[in-house]
């Protein structure tokens, strides 16, 4: 704690005090509000529109964030929830608690009643009958809270970036209404929301570093889920046609623009549906979300005007890898060979070294960056898509799409492989793989999903979803920590 810091606590605290030798009790259980800031203004515009004058009192409560003095009267500025209303104190009306006052700073909670009115300035204003000091705080706000800048402070103390941005409480929110945008999309389609273990024995379900730990009780190792999808298609095997979960996923991987260790995803699975099916049900529930939260199917991110309305182009990705690169990964029969080409065009293969390591990074490379709007990417190699249903045209290639928004994944969907047998011929492929290349990431053999499957599942489409990703485009935020409430952070 800095010098000043303790000498603004230490003024705090005696004001602290001195309201406590009034009989003040600074830190009351509740307060009696009747309106918030927003539904106090909208009463008031309603009662000019309809030419009455607002009848009796109404009662406010929020933080202080600023305070100016005329004379025998004080206006402070009152922020709650909902937004800024001013607030009028009149020393012929509050009489000796007018000096109650002097005890108050910025950054305290009150709760105000009074009767609204406009000034001079035709600002509405509550006209203060009365107030109850609801929290004297002892810390001051940041100098400048009115536009908190730093960076480290934003994301390490979320709290008063929220007090000092309306922008930040706006991505709160909206992302909030995304998620029940999400979740009405789902339920509306006959889907059923789930939940599934978050501590499980094996961490398949995706190609990524787990994070461990240990249970003691059972005295075995434990693994924080990388995906919810194996627990999920069990359910499908027990009957539950559609099902879908929201939830946090952690991968023990980098910090950027675009990753944090922990993530909300949403999964869905139904069966009789295919990735076709699944595509169309991106492409509606995404734009419905943009519509929910911008009234329109179009967000301007940055320079780039997207347009979110379906349908968006489907990319054979094969064709595309080709069209960018010249290079064809069906003529690349290894590792080898498919790095040798990439290097001939300039792309470091330093850090892969499997052949689903290499040509994901071609991906990353080549045609992620050209993706701007909306599309799918669609039917990939085999060895890229442990958990896909193989397409009827060509062994090698799967049932999969990617969906890209500026660059950026926000989804991957299967017509997800149900033959039991394929399935445990290409799991016991990624652990070989595994041990092969360490350094790498590759999906893990769960024998009990593989037991569930061979009780039989129907032919399903599935999906994840990032919601933080969606989020970012949709709140138009370039980095993920804008739009998770609590990002890691590095120390």
């Amino acid at each position: 704690m800095t010098q000043p810091e303790q000498e603004f606590i230490k003024v705090r605290t005696k004001k602290l005090e001195a309201l406590l030798e009034l009989g003040i009790d600074p830190y009351p259980s509740t307060f009696n509000r009747t309106h918030s800031s927003s539904e106090a203004i909208e009463y008031y515009l309603q009662c000019e529109e309809d030419s009455v004058e607002p009848e009796g009192e109404i009662s406010i409560a929020g933080r202080i964030m600023s305070r100016r003095g005329m004379g025998k009267a004080s206006f402070l500025d009152i922020r709650d929830g909902s937004g800024r209303i001013q607030v009028m104190m009149r020393s012929n009306v509050l009489g000796d608690n007018y000096t109650i006052l002097d005890n108050l700073d910025i950054g305290d909670w009150i709760g105000v009643k009074g009767t609204l009115f406009r000034t001079r300035t035709e600002e509405i204003t509550l006209q203060t009958n009365k107030f109850t000091i609801l929290c004297k705080s002892l810390r001051p706000l940041p100098e400048k809270w009115h536009g908190l800048t730093d960076v480290e402070t934003r994301y390490r103390q979320r709290y008063l970036d929220l007090i000092a941005s309306d922008e930040a409480i706006n991505i709160a929110k909206s992302r909030s209404l995304l998620v029940s945008t999400i979740r009405r999309f789902m339920e509306d389609r006959g889907f059923i929301e789930v939940e599934t273990p978050m501590l499980v024995p094996v961490a398949a379900g995706g190609m990524a570093h787990p994070f461990t730990t240990h249970h003691n009780a059972l005295n075995r190792d434990l693994y924080l889920r990388i995906a919810t999808e194996l627990h999920l298609k069990r359910l499908v095997v027990g009957g539950l046609e559609k099902v879908f979960e929201i939830g946090r996923v952690f991968r023990n991987e980098g910090i950027d623009q675009q990753h944090n260790p922990e993530f909300t995803t949403m999964e869905s699975y139904e069966a009789f549906a295919d990735y076709n099916d699944v595509m169309v049900m991106v492409e509606n529930l995404v734009s419905q979300s943009a519509i929910a939260i911008n009234q329109t199917a179009k967000v301007e991110f940055g320079e780039s005007s997207l347009d979110f309305t379906p349908p968006w182009p489907r990319i054979d990705l094969r064709t595309k890898i080709i069209d960018e690169t010249g290079i064809d990964f069906l003529e690349h029969t290894n590792s080898d060979s498919l790095k040798n080409a990439m290097q001939a065009i300039g792309i470091n293969v330093s850090q892969q070294v499997s052949f689903a390591g290499l040509l994901d990074k071609l991906i990353s490379d080549k045609i992620e960056p050209t993706l701007t709007q909306p599309c799918f990417l669609t039917d990939y190699p085999v060895a890229m898509s442990p958990l896909a249903k193989k397409t009827s045209s060509n062994p090698k290639m799967v049932e999969r799409f990617e969906g890209f928004v500026m660059g950026m994944e926000i989804c991957n969907a299967f017509s997800e492989l149900n033959d039991p047998i394929d399935q445990r011929l290409r799991f016991e492929e990624q652990e070989r793989l595994h041990q092969e290349f360490q350094t790498e990431e590759m999906d893990r053999l769960d024998e009990d999903f593989l037991i569930a499957i061979e009780h039989g599942m129907p032919p399903t489409g599935g999906l994840g979803i990032g919601i933080d990703r969606l989020a970012m485009l949709l709140t138009a935020n370039p980095s993920i920590r804008e739009v998770i409430l609590f990002p890691q952070l590095r120390n």
